[in-house]
């Protein structure tokens, strides 16, 4: 397993980076823009990491800037973990073992939540291609919210 990254909402794309970039010294890595969901994700590393995290190879903090207006309220300004695992379908099936609920089954063979005993979305994302979908996952439910 390897840690990804953590995601934080951004209510002003460009206080939010100003922020981070400019005053705390942050590199911009990577950005991403979905016009279908309305949405862009930023992926900032330390200076030191960034070579490193552009081969996929550091922590990133991602940043996610809704394009609607949406106040995040409860916490909801901070998103997620993120992990890179090897076989995500393994993995889910140990969790649900040992109790745990899985939010977001990886019907998609590539990716799933979980939440920590404290409320805390965790993402589980398969490493490589995504696995061939295979049940129970594919038409397993989401439960509750990540």
């Amino acid at each position: 397993m390897n840690y990804l990254h953590t995601m934080v909402r951004a209510s002003d794309l460009d206080e939010t980076l100003d922020f981070y970039c400019n005053k705390l010294g942050l590199v911009e890595v990577n950005r991403y823009d979905s016009e279908a969901g309305r949405f862009t994700l930023v992926f900032l590393a330390a200076p030191d990491d960034a070579e490193r995290a552009r081969e996929g190879h550091s922590p990133l903090l991602e940043i996610t800037w809704n394009w609607d207006s949406e106040s995040y309220d409860g916490g909801r300004n901070f998103g997620h973990l993120a992990y890179r695992v090897d076989n995500i379908y393994a993995l889910c099936q140990q969790l649900m073992d040992k109790g745990v609920t899985i939010n977001r089954p990886p019907r998609d063979g590539h990716m799933a939540f979980i939440r920590s005993p404290d409320g805390i979305s965790i993402e589980l994302l398969q490493a490589g291609e995504a696995l061939p979908p295979q049940e129970p996952w594919a038409s397993m439910e989401n439960t509750g919210s990540w």
